[in-house]
């Protein structure tokens, strides 16, 4: 039984009472049983919880950084009128606001509670039980309990840059449209015949063609379709470093939804594959309309882990499951020494039966070091690491290993340009 704040304000009127109008025993106890008897009514009054019905929807789905609310319905299925306060408890990442509601439902009547929410990173929150204190007429007394109302907000990843997906499809349109391939090497592809123009590589003469035909014919290419890309996350300890607002993953994360639509769009297979130690999160065998919202789902959860990679482990995991050839764009930093121990030795194992494209984000404040003369020592230590990243860079070049390193903002569409060219010269 909950004793509200009234019966405290009655209590000290009766004990006024007892001290300066009846100073007989009899008069204490006779104002007690008053009292326990308005107590013991009140409560016996009160509605019980189990004439409340609390639903809401399982999940409710959010981008990161955009707020949401959360709807909480509350039916009274009693004959009696409810009355009372609810508390929905959310963890404080969610940001949850008005948490605190009061009830007053007549019989076989509901309500929809409100409560909303602003996640402050990736990833499901599930709500906590729902505290529910019914409150008797007189307001002195009551029941409290707690209800379970399972339920999860998704925060999905912010991907800001999917502004740039139109445009890039757009591009990739282009490329597959009569415009392209005036030379030879746009593509592997054939695609049809078209009379010769001045500037036409001649390597595109088709002479069986031409000899058939009153005029020098050349061939025509389009960019590869139905290509299989698999990407690759290094979500081990170096992918919690910040770089700019967020984490190296946070990064890595944006750059692969943008490349995982752009490679929906072009008709590729584009698989998924997080990996430390072991694989925390994996997209496979889908594609089309459905590829980009399922990558948004899978990476919601996928948070950097403070451990090693383990990056043997993850050259044969990618090798098990990529069985044809396949682009393999691995997301991992270019730092020297993990690049010359780690993974310089376990490339050659991928070169050989897949083209290799190592995506890394830079962080903009060593460049800013580097150009600051002012602070002569801080711009000496910017300059030896962008030296030695470059170094780094070379020496993966020269392993026939494509690199695509740029600031956060800049990545995801470095990355998509990277992508078309690839398309385009046929190099998938």
């Amino acid at each position: 039984m909950v004793v509200t704040g009234r019966f405290a304000l009655l209590a000290t009127v009766a004990a006024a009472v007892v001290m300066f109008v009846v100073p007989t025993w009899v008069g204490v106890l006779g104002a007690c049983a008053v009292l326990v008897a308005l107590l013991l009514t009140d409560f016996a009054l009160t509605a019980r919880v189990a004439s409340l019905s609390l639903t809401r929807d399982p999940l409710t789905v959010v981008r990161l950084g955009r707020g949401t609310e959360v709807e909480l319905a509350v039916t009274n299925t009693g004959t009696a009128t409810v009355r009372g306060l609810l508390w929905d408890a959310w963890p404080d990442s969610a940001r949850a606001d008005i948490r605190e509601h009061r009830l007053e439902l007549a019989p076989h009547t509901r309500i929809r509670l409100r409560t909303s929410l602003i996640p402050t990173y990736r990833g499901d929150r599930m709500a906590g039980p729902v505290t529910v204190r019914l409150l008797g007429p007189l307001g002195l007394a009551g029941r409290q309990s707690r209800v379970e109302v399972p339920a999860r907000v998704r925060a999905l990843p912010a991907f800001r840059s999917e502004r740039l997906l139109r445009s890039k499809v757009k591009r990739l349109h282009h490329l597959e449209g009569r415009n392209v391939a005036d030379t030879r090497g746009q593509g592997t592809e054939f695609d049809s015949f078209r009379e010769y123009v001045a500037g036409d590589d001649v390597r595109s003469i088709d002479w069986r063609a031409t000899a058939r035909a009153n005029d020098v014919l050349v061939r025509t290419w389009r960019p590869e379709r139905n290509r299989h890309m698999l990407m690759v996350l290094d979500t081990g300890r170096a992918s919690a470093g910040r770089v700019g607002e967020g984490t190296r993953l946070d990064s890595a994360i944006e750059a692969a939804l943008l490349l995982g639509g752009l490679a929906a769009a072009a008709g590729d297979t584009a698989d998924l594959l997080a990996y430390d130690r072991r694989v925390r999160a994996e997209v496979s065998g889908v594609g089309g309309n459905q590829l980009p919202s399922k990558l948004l789902h899978t990476l919601a959860g996928v948070t950097p882990q403070l451990v090693d990679t383990d990056i043997d482990g993850l050259v044969r995991t990618v090798i098990s499951r990529v069985r044809r050839r396949a682009l393999i764009v691995w997301f991992t930093g270019l730092d020297g020494p993990t690049v010359t121990e780690n993974l310089l030795p376990a490339l050659p194992t991928l070169t050989r039966r897949h083209r290799v494209l190592i995506v890394s984000v830079t962080d903009p404040d060593i460049a800013a070091a580097a150009a600051d003369r002012s602070q002569v020592y801080t711009a000496a230590a910017a300059e030896t690491v962008l030296a030695e990243r470059a170094l780094v860079q070379e020496s993966l070049r020269r392993r026939g290993v494509a690199v695509v390193a740029a600031a956060p903002d800049r990545l995801p569409e470095a990355l998509a340009d990277e992508y078309l060219e690839l398309k385009q010269s046929g190099s998938l």
